[in-house]
């Protein structure tokens, strides 16, 4: 039953997908913009293409004729994927979701007009004269993001009036591609944000692993923990959400489900249809299979019986702070001193700053307390450092 899978995109979550899929049995192309990239590095093939060059991306399929393309990342010409599709090509978890999921629009007006699912309050805006009536509609304080873009570029939250324009300027700067939309959301008075991995599967029941806590910093994941103990009606009610959605972009695999926790109920915000950087919190066990086993198994339709809690654990990342090349790693034997501790380093060629670099996993019994194994990953992960030996 082996698979020639495409893998496009090759950071550290499609290098553990990969080693995932080789392990049981399959056959991957690892594809990224640039050459040494981590799931290259474990990979049978690997392709260097601009991923947003429509033509380049053709030729690659045509090239290595996939049973599965699978998106790892979110700046890829997707509108590609339906024509994939057509030609009896399995994109993975679908075109529909690919697509739907790389533009805030659409995924927000499916989620919020189609499914009614609770949503923050939010309003479109093209120029700077409708973004003006955007922030004065949803009011101050108010949430900004491009429509299109990635690991938090161009989001900012307005709290003053001398933000506004700060704010436009900042979302267009980070827009991907030609696309200059942004929407603005009303600013939800949380007390926690969680992501719920959800395993969609081609011949059985949707299962949702235990919720994952996580904090967010310049709108990029820094620390994860599971399980995040919430109320029961909450979980019901996460759960219904990403059931609902899950099963309108249509599809099977794993997908990062994310929801604001408030005092009043619970709110949907975002997902992706595909391993999630929270969800790098697994690999410290925590789960019987973590996200990246489990994602393997629903794209290849191989049974999944059960997911079961089986540690509580944490995870704290390691961002660079220069530019440079050739990284060398310090503080490794010291984290790895301590008892429950692992470390996976993602083998990035290159650094810039706030690029992840690393992440320190935490782990205990499953009723051990999640808080001091947070706050034990965050304290050992100051204590690992990374820095180029050469410029770039």
């Amino acid at each position: 039953m082996q698979k020639k899978i495409l893998l496009l995109g090759s950071g550290e979550l499609g290098r553990e997908l990969s080693i995932s899929l080789q392990r049981l049995g399959q056959y991957v192309i690892a594809v990224d913009s640039y050459a040494g990239a981590p799931a290259m590095q474990v990979s049978q093939e690997f392709e260097v293409i601009n991923m947003l060059d429509g033509d380049a991306l053709d030729q690659l399929v045509a090239k290595h004729k996939p049973d599965l393309v699978v998106p790892e990342i979110e700046a890829i010409r997707t509108e590609r994927f339906y024509d994939y599709e057509s030609h009896g090509i399995t994109v993975v978890p679908s075109a529909k979701a690919a697509n739907f999921t790389m533009n805030r629009k659409q995924i927000r007006n499916l989620a919020a007009d189609e499914l009614k699912l609770r949503t923050a309050k939010y309003a479109y805006a093209k120029t700077n004269e409708e973004f003006l009536a955007a922030v004065e509609k949803i009011g101050i304080p108010c949430v900004v993001k491009p429509l299109m873009s990635s690991s938090g570029k161009g989001q900012s939250i307005i709290k003053s009036k001398d933000a506004i324009e700060k704010a436009w300027k900042y979302a267009m700067e980070g827009s991907r591609g030609d696309y200059a939309e942004v929407i603005v959301e009303d600013f939800i008075e949380f007390y926690a944000e969680i992501t719920l991995l959800t395993v969609t599967q081609k011949n059985g029941e949707t299962l949702f692993c235990p919720p994952i806590g996580h904090r967010q910093e310049k709108g990029d994941y820094r620390e994860s923990w599971q399980p995040y103990v919430i109320r029961a009606q909450d979980l019901q009610a996460a759960q219904h959400m990403a059931g609902e959605v899950t099963k309108a972009l249509t599809g099977a695999g794993i997908w990062g489900v994310e929801f604001f926790l408030t005092d009043k109920g619970v709110y949907f915000s975002e997902l992706s249809p595909r391993p999630h950087d929270t969800g790098m919190v697994t690999l410290a066990g925590t789960q019987n299979l973590n996200e990246f086993e489990l994602h393997a198994r629903a794209i290849l339709g191989l049974p999944i019986p059960q997911i079961t809690l089986e540690r509580a654990g944490a995870s704290a990342v390691l961002l660079a702070d220069e530019y440079g090349k050739v990284p060398v790693y310090s503080g490794v034997e010291e984290v790895l001193k301590e008892p429950g501790t692992d470390i996976r380093i993602f083998n990035k060629p290159s650094t810039r700053p706030y690029r992840r670099m690393a992440v320190v996993l935490t782990y205990d019994r499953p009723d051990a307390d999640v808080n001091q194994l947070k706050e034990k990953a965050k304290t050992l992960s100051k204590k690992l450092s990374v820095k180029p030996t050469q410029p770039l």
